[in-house]
């Protein structure tokens, strides 16, 4: 079974193939210009973060924007791996992995390394999504660094056990065990691991997706959320593709209503300013929508 991470890359792939030459070069110039000197990218405070760096390398990796390997491994010679949280340690990982990709020359073929990798034990992590080891978005990630590093994942039944635990009655998913509602990023989360250890159709879950689909196509993060927001739509677009699942409306307009004049994506329409995170989140909504466009 296809990893996350290469489910993932071949979908943003999808998505740089539905934009022209002058969309590529505009999006691309954005990226470029979040780029700092040690090859690493900025937040959106403008400071050097290896959490953006994962996705600005990504990026460039689907863009064909030329980094230097030299610099790429100066700049994670420097990070200290071991007191790295457990997001950054995964971007870590995943920015180990593309500078073997990009050392090895096979840019666009997302590859284990060549044995498995020593990882971290869950349990060692002082810092955690929702200070929870088992909630589906801990779980998410988790499994995404085991998939990455060539590691085995958990039995199935260990999985499944943890994340029922955060089922809501309505189908969906929540990150905490005694939360009052399901929301889109748990519910993509849970989704997303289910997927790669089962068959099964999990159609509540996927029920719920889809009613957090607003009639403008984004998807809200929460039933309460006012507004739909593009990590939301990208992700839940992602999910419903991947469980070959129709959203119940046509998102690409607005996808495209949150690709600013700067060439980068923006949250919400109530934001203004861009970065390579939601870049990527942009493309991979815009990959995913075109996918479930052409098995529909």
């Amino acid at each position: 079974m296809q990893s996350i991470s290469a489910n993932i890359l071949d979908t943003l792939k999808s998505g740089k193939g539905q934009l022209g030459r002058e969309a590529i070069d505009h999006l691309s110039a954005f990226v470029r210009s979040q780029l700092l000197q040690d090859h690493s990218f900025m937040n959106k405070s403008g400071e050097s973060d290896l959490y953006y760096t994962s996705f600005g390398w990504m990026l460039c990796l689907v863009l064909g924007i030329h980094l230097d390997t030299d610099k790429m491994a100066g700049y994670l010679s420097h990070q200290h791996e071991d007191d790295l949280d457990l997001i950054h340690y995964t971007a870590f990982k995943r920015c180990e992995l593309i500078l073997y990709m990009r050392k090895k020359g096979r840019a666009l073929t997302w590859l284990k390394t060549q044995s498995k990798q020593r990882v971290r034990d869950l349990n060692d992590f002082k810092h955690m999504p929702h200070q929870n080891i088992s909630s589906p978005y801990t779980q998410f990630i988790w499994i995404s660094l085991l998939e990455d590093t060539g590691n085995k994942l958990p039995e199935k039944s260990k999985i499944e056990k943890n994340l029922e635990q955060y089922r809501h009655e309505t189908g969906g998913f929540m990150n905490v065990s005694d939360g009052l509602t399901a929301t889109t990023n748990a519910t993509t989360a849970a989704l997303s691991v289910l997927g790669q250890i089962s068959n099964g159709k999990q159609e509540k879950a996927i029920g719920f997706l889809k009613s957090m689909q607003d009639i403008s196509g984004g998807f809200k993060a929460a039933p309460s959320a006012p507004v739909p927001d593009l990590l939301s739509t990208a992700t839940a677009l992602f999910v419903l593709k991947s469980y070959k699942e129709k959203p119940n409306y046509q998102a690409l307009e607005f996808i495209e209503a949150h690709w600013a004049e700067s060439g980068g994506f923006i949250a919400t329409l109530l934001d203004d300013k861009s970065d390579v995170e939601y870049c990527f989140y942009g493309l991979l909504a815009i990959g995913s929508a075109l996918l479930i466009n052409e098995e529909s």
